[in-house]
This record gives C-alpha cells, structure tokens and sequence, in this order.
C-alpha cells in the first residue's frame, strides 16, 4: 500500500510538471503570434500603421441633422413619377409556374390520350359496334362511288 501511494504521488507530480511545460509552449506561441499580427482592442488598431486606415468617428452633430431630415420628409411622402409599375410586374403571373410544369402535362396528355382510346375500343368491344361501323362505312363508300 505505502509504494502504491508514493507511485501516485511521483504520477501526480510529472502530470504537473507537464501541464507547466504545456502552459510555457501555449504562452510563447500566443507572444509570437501576437508579434507578428497587429492587435485591435475596440476596433481601435493599436499598431501605428494600421491607424492610418482607420475610420474616423462619428459626429453626433451630423447624424441629428441627418434624422432631423428624414423626419421632416416622412411628412411629405415619397414622389414616384417616374417609376413605371407596369414594367416591374411580369405580364402574366404565372409564367414560370407554366414553365415547369408543361413537360409533366404533356406526359399526363398522352397518358389520358391513350386512356380515351382504350375505353373507346372497350366499348366498341361490348356493343359490337365496330362491325357496325365498318358497314356503315362501307355503305358511305359505295355511295359516294355512285355519285
């Protein structure tokens, strides 16, 4: 038991040691890091030539004069003379739903189509009908032969 507890304190103590070791190599990444990059704190650069490219403030004068106007156009409305509405709506709303969907119609016209003439043909089966007709075109034949 007593090697056991001095085994876990000689553990402990490297564990220690490496996290130490690990906290130096993780400090000394961030110090050359930050060496090579400009840092900004408040979206002020601190480096001295980014602050060139920095905005300069806003003055509260401009922007109260700036809404001070606005405020005193809401009143008078907007004047659109010169846009034309009926160039900015499409002539038919529905165009490309059409569009899309003109090659599924078509599959369903020829399915329906063919539908039609099977249902035609059923029927013509039951009644018989198509030697019906057959005599009867023949009949209309030899009658225009005639004439």
């Amino acid at each position: 038991m007593p090697d056991e507890v001095g085994s876990l304190e000689a553990s402990a103590l490297k564990r220690k040691e490496r996290l130490a070791a690990l906290r130096e190599a993780k400090s000394k990444k961030k110090s050359d890091g930050d060496k090579k990059l400009p840092t900004f704190r408040s979206y002020k650069p601190a480096d001295e030539s980014l602050k060139e490219l920095a905005l300069p403030e806003a003055d509260a004068e401009e922007i109260t004069d700036k809404v001070k106007e606005e405020l005193e156009n809401e009143d008078k409305g907007v004047v659109m003379e010169s846009l034309d509405f009926t160039n900015l709506a499409p002539k038919k709303p529905d165009w490309d739903l059409k569009r899309d969907i003109a090659p599924k119609l078509e599959k369903l016209e020829k399915r329906t189509q063919k539908a039609i003439a099977e249902l035609i043909r059923e029927r013509l089966k039951e009644e018989d009908l198509a030697n019906a007709v057959a005599a009867g075109a023949s009949v209309a034949l030899a009658e225009e032969d005639d004439d």
